[in-house]
């Protein structure tokens, strides 16, 4: 691996570095190289204290881990790589690395995501596997999370057709019940995780799997959903970037049914067989999943000096409430690309949060 990738997961590796500060990182510096010198002292100038080369991933511990995932024949998918599934690539906290085994052409061809619940009837499981399957056949590729239940069922259905996302690291079977379809999809479709290798399951990793689902795809099936499954998580994530939400009606009757059935009241469309789902994404331009012919690079912002008094000023702005970044800007009478480079030190310190909608609020 070259030094320019291997800086790269190091940098996502690095402690508060997410999806989006990642990005920004590389807009202002222009690379992950430049990033990790930089890193420190962006940490001390938001107020995280003196800085120090700890705020970086360890070298010897990212190194480990790069020499693990190659022994077990995974490779890194980085963002901006030419093969970064197009779809997930539009998100705005796509992640800046996963590890993946398997076809990695099955997820630049037209996705659609089938969840559900874990504790599914049997006649959903039976339903989703049989409605994967003609979606293979159709040339879909149908992405799910692995789950116990309809997740499962949508796996065994598509058969080689199909992606795996996981919420642990690669070299983890969560839950071990599927470890034997993990691996299947493992080499015969493709495995993708985003969370470090020797990553356990934990909770909050769920709903960021989650978005890597809802960002691949076209549009999102739910199968049976109670109202607070996760499943609905990952339908919530699909129409906040633009995509079709799409679910089967239930019985009234049945708690499992209550999650879709509200869905549908809520505008996703109902669908009841193979051909409704292409009927609904029929209209999408295939364009959209296109690999790209060139790796992508990033426009390189220009790196803001701010003034002590600017960062007073907009530390004096927020608060625990979440503002939009756009308000920031207004309010502060600060450029855009100065109100970013502090938001970005503030963040690196330990001292910002990122909310969905470009807001943000001091921890």
């Amino acid at each position: 691996m070259d030094q320019a990738r291997f800086d790269a997961i190091r940098l996502a590796r690095s402690p508060r570095i997410g999806a989006i500060t990642y990005r920004h990182l590389i807009a202002r510096f222009g690379s992950a190289s430049e990033a990790l010198r930089a890193l420190p002292d962006l940490k001390k100038r938001g107020g995280g204290g003196q800085a120090t080369q700890r705020e970086l991933a360890d070298e010897q511990r990212v190194a480990a881990e790069v020499e693990q995932a190659e022994a077990l024949g995974a490779r890194y998918l980085i963002w901006g790589d030419a093969d970064y599934p197009a779809l997930l690539a539009e998100t705005d906290d796509a992640p800046s690395v996963m590890t993946c085994r398997g076809d990695l052409s099955l997820a630049q061809q037209h996705c659609v995501a089938m969840v559900g619940a874990r504790n599914s009837s049997a006649a959903a499981r039976v339903f989703a596997r049989g409605l994967a399957q003609q979606l293979a056949d159709e040339g879909v590729t149908v992405v799910s999370g692995l789950a116990l239940g309809i997740d499962a069922s949508a796996h065994e259905g598509a058969g080689a057709r199909t992606i795996g996302v996981i919420a642990t690291g690669i070299d983890i079977s969560y839950p071990h019940r599927n470890a034997e379809l993990q691996e299947h999809i493992a080499q015969a479709a493709l495995l993708i995780a985003e969370q470090p290798l020797g990553t356990g399951p934990h909770a909050k990793l769920f709903p960021r799997r989650n978005r890597i689902i809802a960002g691949l795809s076209l549009a999102t099936i739910v199968v049976e959903a109670a109202p607070q499954s996760g499943s609905l998580i990952t339908a919530r994530l699909a129409g906040e970037y633009g995509r079709e939400v799409l679910a089967i009606p239930g019985s009234p009757l049945d708690p499992r049914a209550q999650g879709c059935n509200q869905l549908i009241r809520e505008g996703a469309t109902l669908i009841q067989s193979a051909a409704d789902v292409m009927e609904a994404i029929a209209h999408i331009d295939p364009r959209s999943v296109r690999t790209p012919h060139a790796p992508y690079e990033p426009p390189v912002e220009d790196i803001v000096d701010i003034e002590d008094s600017e960062r007073a000023t907009l530390t004096e702005l927020l608060g625990p409430v979440a503002v939009p970044v756009d308000e920031l800007v207004r309010q502060s009478g600060m450029s855009a690309a100065a109100v970013q480079m502090a938001l970005l030190e503030l963040e690196l310190a330990g001292r910002l949060e990122r909310h969905a909608g470009a807001r943000v609020s001091l921890v």
